[in-house]
């Protein structure tokens, strides 16, 4: 099997990426518990104009990860995995599986309490992270296995944004919501008269950042939309949406998510964050992302291929699948970033955070070895 050049140098970005993420994170966990900690987290809450520093990167630099999110779906749609509905249909239905269970699981153990909000947090995967990981093993891992893991985190990601959409929008102001809809409807206007200079699409694309945060809709999701708006043509080098797509790629996984890793886990790891993990958010989060997300990609996967709705590419087994499984429960940028969605409360929201650490760096481990084993 063929990978295409976008798709490697995808790869390879992400895998470079999630490796400076792991860095990053230890780094910032690091400086949180010493003698720079209050400096540390002071600098977090820089103010720039009226906004905190870490709002302008959460808020902000993010919507254009998420504008690189949209534009490799639309790729995946369009030319890629998911643009063939037999070969999309598996890491769909995987997929499907990693969000429905993990979220079961975390909602089983908190409903009707305060954090019973939180249920969307292991519902995600760090594809960063997990094809960091991935690539540890080299030049091991089949094509096969690296195609189903990045469609599945990608499908993920779609879903996490559909859930940010649906069930993390505050109070609306219908106004500005109108706003930000009708520049959308322009920019597909531009899509349809074959607009392709990038520059037409990225100054609307702000001002509907700008109309969508003030709408109560978070305004990344203003990212993706403008992915889709954008010319994507027949997918070559020259496409509007290749090019773009090309020349995000570096600054977000070496500039946009290492900022983001380092703003977000300043943690303050103490005996009481320690003793809260132990309560039903953080036993939610853990055993959503480290065994919610294995059985749930790993039964879907089983059944369906069973029953004949889905059939495993050439090259890959059901143990490989079980490992993905665990790379999947990697949940860390987008789980951290609905974390930050769901909860208002600081201490809620660090143990969130810690208990995302722990159950990543688990199903890492554990997906690693696992696929170490099985991969001959």
């Amino acid at each position: 099997m063929r990978l295409s050049k976008l798709f490697n140098d995808f790869f390879e970005s992400e895998k470079a990426g999630g490796l400076i993420l792991i860095i990053c994170t230890a780094v910032s966990l690091l400086i949180a518990n010493s003698s720079y900690q209050l400096s540390y987290h002071h600098f977090w809450e820089t103010n720039i104009s009226g906004y905190s520093l870490e709002y302008w990167i959460n808020d902000g630099l993010m919507a254009i990860f998420f504008l690189l999110i949209g534009l490799e779906l639309e790729r995946e749609v369009y030319k890629g995995e998911l643009s063939n509905f037999k070969n999309a249909l598996l890491p769909i239905v995987a997929a499907l599986g990693g969000m429905l269970v993990p979220a079961f699981i975390h909602y089983l153990l908190n409903a009707g309490t305060p954090t019973q909000g939180g249920a969307g947090i292991p519902m995600a995967t760090d594809i960063a992270f997990a094809i960091g990981i991935l690539s540890l093993l080299g030049n091991k891992v089949p094509p096969a296995l690296k195609i189903f893991l990045t469609a599945l985190a990608v499908i993920d990601d779609l879903g996490a944004i559909f859930t940010i959409a649906i069930f993390y929008t505050s109070q609306m102001d219908w106004m500005n919501l109108l706003l930000a809809m009708l520049i959308f409807v322009g920019l597909l206007i531009m899509n349809r008269l074959k607009l392709r200079n990038v520059f037409f699409y990225l100054v609307p694309g702000f001002l509907m950042w700008y109309f969508m945060s003030k709408s109560g809709v978070h305004p990344t999701i203003s990212g993706v939309l403008l992915a889709f708006a954008i010319p994507f043509g027949n997918g070559d080098e020259k496409s509007t949406s290749y090019l773009l797509q090309h020349a995000l790629h570096k600054p977000v996984a070496f500039f946009i998510l290492p900022l983001f890793a380092m703003a977000n886990t300043a943690i303050v790891i103490n005996s009481d964050s320690v003793s809260q993990l132990g309560s039903a958010n953080s036993l939610g989060i853990i055993l959503g992302l480290v065994l919610g997300k294995t059985i749930g990609i790993s039964m879907f996967t089983f059944i369906s291929t069973k029953i004949g709705i889905t059939r495993l590419s050439e090259g890959i087994n059901f143990k490989q699948i079980i490992g993905a499984g665990f790379l999947g429960g990697i949940g860390f940028t987008m789980s951290v970033f609905i974390t930050l969605l769901a909860f208002s409360d600081l201490n809620i929201i660090n143990v969130s955070k810690l208990s995302i650490l722990i159950a990543s760096l688990t199903s890492a481990l554990f997906g690693l070895i696992l696929l170490r084993f099985t991969l001959k």
